[in-house]
């Protein structure tokens, strides 16, 4: 990877990473489902005017765009407002790689490798052991919901490879039927797409969670006495995050082997944890730096292994 390729890469490690900063301090703002559904209202408007609709089924831009909004995000929300820490829960919503293991055995006939089952007994250790350490600044309810989070942001997972699978297929089929004189082209899958026009699919659950559960008068008294701060929070979230954070690394990944842009985002919970620690001084005891260390050892095993033995 070139050195300015790298350098994109851990800009969006870094938006992401102290993202959950920025989440924390937006949620004193808004109330959190109304808050999930700013970030991807703006995720999509007035983008979807601009980008083509990919070529996928609208099932999968609606399955992405419920697990991803709904099940991801509006959880995660609802968990930081009082129930877990920023830095906990950005390493808590990586446990998505072993979920995305899990649902692909199930559903897909994977076989779990031995360098998998080691990776997650690794990670479940470090899960342990934040169980074994709730306080008031991180509950067993928080714990539980993030693990929510990271079954459904693996679940869109499945959804997002499902789409760029049948995109791939479909510009295939297209190109191949196209007359060799004509000036028309196939569409191109395109990732950036695919998340803004499924993030259109999260809005309509989101805000109606938001109306039942939150309700109305809690809804206009966010609006009405939001500050300039709790806008910038809900559209950084959906521009910096989704659509620069997304893109760009997707874009990496068209250019580069997944095996060398993946094992990057090892670094989000470890900038999470960091910026959380600097900016609400959220205390790092040795138990919770050896539980990182365990579930990030646990993803390293799994995101790295195949690629060190490879080589070795």
């Amino acid at each position: 990877m070139s050195f300015s390729h790298l350098l994109l890469a851990l800009a969006v490690i870094v938006v992401w990473g102290t993202n959950f900063v920025i989440i924390k301090l937006g949620l004193g703002e808004l109330p959190p489902l109304l808050f999930a559904t700013l970030r991807f209202f703006f995720s999509c408007v007035p983008w979807l005017f601009f980008i083509r609709r990919p070529a996928v089924s609208w099932w999968l831009l609606i399955a992405n765009g419920f697990f991803l909004g709904f099940g991801l995000f509006g959880v995660l929300f609802i968990a930081m407002r009082s129930d877990i820490a920023p830095g906990i829960a950005s390493l808590m919503v990586q446990t998505q790689a072993f979920f995305t293991i899990g649902l692909s055995m199930l559903l897909l006939g994977e076989r779990l490798r031995a360098f998998q089952a080691g990776g997650l007994a690794l990670c479940i250790a470090g899960l342990v052991m934040l169980f074994l350490h709730v306080d008031a600044t991180t509950t067993t309810r928080g714990l539980i919901l993030t693990l929510g989070c990271g079954l459904s942001w693996a679940i869109a997972n499945l959804a997002a490879k499902k789409a760029s699978q049948n995109g791939a297929v479909g510009n295939t089929q297209v190109g191949a039927s196209l007359d060799a004189h004509s000036q028309s082209r196939p569409r191109e899958f395109s990732m950036l797409g695919f998340m803004v026009w499924s993030s259109l699919f999260a809005v309509p659950p989101l805000l109606l969670a938001s109306l039942i559960f939150e309700g109305p008068q809690r809804i206009a008294d966010g609006l009405a006495h939001a500050t300039w701060f709790g806008w910038v929070a809900s559209v950084w979230q959906g521009i910096a995050n989704t659509l620069f954070g997304y893109g760009a690394w997707n874009w990496l990944l068209a250019r580069y082997p997944a095996a060398t842009v993946s094992p990057l985002s090892l670094l989000v919970p470890v900038v999470g944890m960091a910026s959380a620690a600097v900016w609400f001084g959220e205390p790092l005891p040795v138990w919770k730096l050896e539980a990182g260390a365990l579930v990030l050892l646990g993803l390293m095993t799994i995101t790295l292994w195949p690629r060190l033995r490879a080589r070795f």
